[in-house]
């Protein structure tokens, strides 16, 4: 999944959709993953680093994922 071009976002966790005019904030994690999603870095690669540098469980990153991804796509951040 990729993040739509034209999402505004932060290192702070910010979100802004500019064609809504929507605002979002979101946790360390989340701003960093966006980031990575940012920069055209796949769903494997964003989870392997997430799981290098934070101790998280697999299942419970697969579980947080699918909840994240979820939320982006309610809130039509996500390019589809």
């Amino acid at each position: 999944m990729k993040l739509k071009a034209n999402i505004a976002t932060s290192e702070n966790g910010f979100i802004f959709n500019p064609a809504t005019g929507d605002s979002f904030t979101s946790n360390a994690i989340a701003a960093e993953i966006l980031t990575y999603m940012k920069a055209g870095e796949s769903e494997t690669e964003i989870k392997q680093k997430i799981l290098d540098r934070y101790e998280v469980e697999l299942c419970q990153l697969e579980r947080d994922w699918d909840d994240y991804m979820l939320q982006l796509k309610e809130a039509n951040l996500l390019d589809l």
